[in-house]
């Protein structure tokens, strides 16, 4: 088996070890957030911040141990747009609270049984591809041009300082400081601790995150042939899965299709055991036309943002990467805005 094969199948896995565990705890970006600001019910949101802990932690310790280099990805860039990335952000935050899902939980829901979900991928998934190759790419990288800011510093130990009390050392310590604190929140001030099976979907779906990381940092290393470095992200990825779908004899699978794979296998597969597959649809026009607005915007957005709640979220945050923090703040502040029309 090749190296690039063993990529593809370890992949294949980890996209089943975050479908089982979405599926099973209900893990979503979306849903996590409104709860704690309308139903002032945080658990859900807990999840969030424990899964953040074990992403940072798993990373930054395959960083440590010199098993992947991460500086490579595409999170720590030097040079960003300061325009696009929060602009981005908050286009993708504003559609996923009008969509009622991020991708990622949009998978789960469509292997659960929820067509709505399969509308709201495809509308992600093309507008993504518009946005990233197809008749606005040309804008967005003239704007990315013209906005691009350059920053002597990519991550947050570089920011503060830290790598300056030695690599490890100033690292090792701030990578504690940050888990401490989320956990705190996670397990006790959002009061996930009372839901160990949350807890455990929770640090299950974290510890995917670092498994992206090695599986195409560690297993797909070769000096002729690398496998791109990446971890799991969705909006790219369901456009690629799209194209695929159309154009597989002219394209390679690769690491991003097969965690999708495993994901909508693992989600099925634990929603049929568990008794929760259900076939859904929309209730009325109104609800079928903010799926199709908040598929679009999150695709859009998803493109100019470089990433998704999870994509940078969890794995653009695993690497304490600064453009990550500043996407995050503009999900957040679209999820916000969301809310009030969603």
């Amino acid at each position: 088996m090749t190296h690039v094969q063993l990529t593809l199948w370890a992949g294949f896995a980890v996209g089943l070890m975050f479908g089982i565990a979405a599926q099973r705890s209900r893990f979503c970006f979306t849903g996590g957030l409104r709860e704690w600001w309308t139903d002032k019910n945080p658990r859900r949101a807990g999840a969030l911040f424990v899964s953040l802990a074990i992403a940072v932690l798993g990373t930054q310790s395959l960083v440590l141990f010199g098993i992947v280099d991460v500086n490579p990805s595409l999170y720590l860039t030097h040079t960003f747009s300061w325009l696009l990335i929060p602009i981005g952000g908050v286009l993708f935050g504003v559609g996923m609270m009008l969509a009622r899902s991020c991708g990622s939980r949009a998978l789960v829901l469509l292997a659960s049984g929820n067509l709505r979900s399969l509308l709201v991928l495809l509308c992600l998934g093309v507008s993504a591809g518009i946005a990233l190759t197809g008749p606005l790419a040309v804008w967005r990288l003239n704007l990315t041009d013209l906005t691009a800011v350059t920053l002597p510093y990519a991550s947050l130990p570089e920011w503060i300082g830290a790598d300056a009390l030695g690599f490890h050392v100033g690292r090792l310590t701030l990578t504690l400081i940050l888990d401490s604190a989320l956990f705190a929140l996670g397990l006790f001030r959002f009061r996930l601790l009372r839901c160990p099976g949350d807890v455990l979907g929770a640090v299950v779906i974290g510890l995917t995150i670092a498994a992206g990381w090695w599986v195409t940092g560690h297993l797909g290393a070769d000096d002729f042939e690398p496998v791109t470095l990446e971890s799991l992200t969705f909006v790219a990825p369901i456009s690629d899965s799209l194209q695929y779908l159309m154009l597989s004899s002219g394209m390679r699978a690769g690491f991003a299709l097969t965690v999708i794979v495993g994901i909508l296998l693992g989600a099925w597969v634990t929603a049929l055991v568990t008794g929760q597959f259900e076939w859904q649809g929309f209730e009325n026009p109104a609800q079928m036309r903010r799926a199709i607005i908040g598929g679009v915007l999150m695709g859009v957005g998803g493109a100019l943002a470089m990433g998704c709640t999870v994509g940078q979220g969890l794995t653009g945050l695993s690497t304490l990467s600064i453009s990550s923090f500043i996407a995050v703040l503009g999900i957040l502040c679209g999820a916000r805005m969301g809310l009030r029309w969603a």
